[in-house]
């Protein structure tokens, strides 16, 4: 994530510099900081950000599962079909659509999926 995007976000979602920080837990100096691209953005915080943008209050989108989006021969093994959590398998570890553990959220942020629940 970019320090225009965490910017941007931060805006979409409403916050202050100092309401985000009491949010993720973290400084008002750190939220500086990814914004000025002092630090660069850990995968943790913009996972934090995403979910709170796709579960904000307000969302005109549906939350459509991924097994309905998608094909899926296997959905009976995998988390998001086992916690229901179709909307959230860019966020659950040991999903098992086409992305590997280490690269999930830079492959899941240019599946459909991802990009239709950020709209």
């Amino acid at each position: 994530m970019t320090k225009e995007e965490f910017s941007l976000f931060r805006k979409k979602l409403g916050k202050t510099q100092k309401q985000l920080a009491e949010l993720l837990g973290m400084s008002l100096k750190t939220i500086h900081s990814y914004e000025q691209g002092w630090r660069t953005i850990p995968g943790h915080i913009e996972r934090h950000i995403f979910f709170l943008l796709i579960n904000q209050r307000g969302r005109e989108n549906s939350l459509t599962p991924c097994w309905e989006k998608k094909p899926c021969d296997v959905k009976e093994q995998c988390p998001a079909w086992e916690f229901q959590s179709g909307h959230l398998c860019w966020f659950l570890s040991g999903t098992l659509c086409d992305c590997t553990p280490k690269e999930k959220l830079a492959i899941c942020k240019t599946c459909d999926i991802f990009t239709d629940l950020l709209k």
